[in-house]
């Protein structure tokens, strides 16, 4: 894990690590910045607790980001090292789109996360995004917004049906039904920022509940395990249940 400290919060750190540790185990963890700079002052308190190595780069020249140069020759050498399986690039900067596309190039597992500001083109360069504003609290959650059915651009954030229906159909099987678990994956590949607590629910089966008009939910017993989860699209002459 490689934290842009200049422009990451400290205040989240903990859900940060909590969120790349679904992925794996975060066997690194370094930030950088200028820690003769107050900006700093909020990382200072929380290095010792959360095992976190402190880089020092100075700002030599007033206007260059010393500190993106000095994150990218180390993700660099540990990416030569060959003893990771994955990075996660904490920042909100587009600068890091590069880097994150030459990581995937070497067949590694890339995720990011940053604001919802995070320019497009490095949200696209990972393989997951997670925006910051969707680790908040479950009592700071936004609220549930309810799909517009005219919107016309597909995965904006007021309108999830779009990307919904582009996965379903990346993912349905010849009997017409996906497989709830695919159609996460799909949705992972055409935006690396999906996230279901974007729109207010914590998992994509609450927001497929939410959707019930769109879609059919059937769920599968297995013989020894949890039950899985199916989904289709609903045929529009079928009345929907009450």
């Amino acid at each position: 894990m490689l934290i842009d400290g200049d422009n990451a919060q400290a205040s989240l750190i903990e859900k940060i690590i909590a969120e790349a540790g679904k992925y794996g185990l975060v066997t690194i963890r370094r930030v950088y910045g200028d820690w003769t700079t107050s900006q700093m002052k909020s990382w200072k308190e929380i290095l010792s607790s959360h095992a976190i190595q402190p880089i020092q780069q100075f700002r030599n020249t007033v206007g260059k980001n010393a500190t993106d140069s000095m994150l990218i020759i180390d993700a660099m050498d540990i990416l030569h090292d060959g003893n990771v399986q994955g990075f996660c690039l904490v920042s909100s900067d587009s600068d890091y789109t590069r880097l994150a596309t030459r990581i995937r190039e070497r067949g590694l597992f890339v995720m990011g996360i940053g604001r919802k500001s995070t320019p497009r083109a490095f949200v696209n360069a990972c393989e997951v995004f997670v925006y910051t504003e969707n680790l908040l609290g479950e009592r700071e959650l936004p609220k549930v917004v309810q799909p517009s059915r005219d919107a016309a651009v597909a995965g904006t954030r007021d309108d999830p049906l779009p990307l919904l229906k582009s996965a379903f159909d990346m993912a349905v099987e010849d009997d017409g039904w996906a497989y709830l678990g695919v159609v996460g994956e799909r949705l992972r590949r055409l935006d690396p920022g999906f996230d279901p607590r974007t729109y207010g629910f914590r998992q994509l089966y609450q927001l497929i509940k939410a959707n019930t008009d769109t879609f059919e939910i059937q769920e599968k017993k297995g013989r020894s395990g949890p039950s899985q989860v199916y989904i289709r699209l609903r045929d529009k002459r079928t009345p929907e249940p009450l």
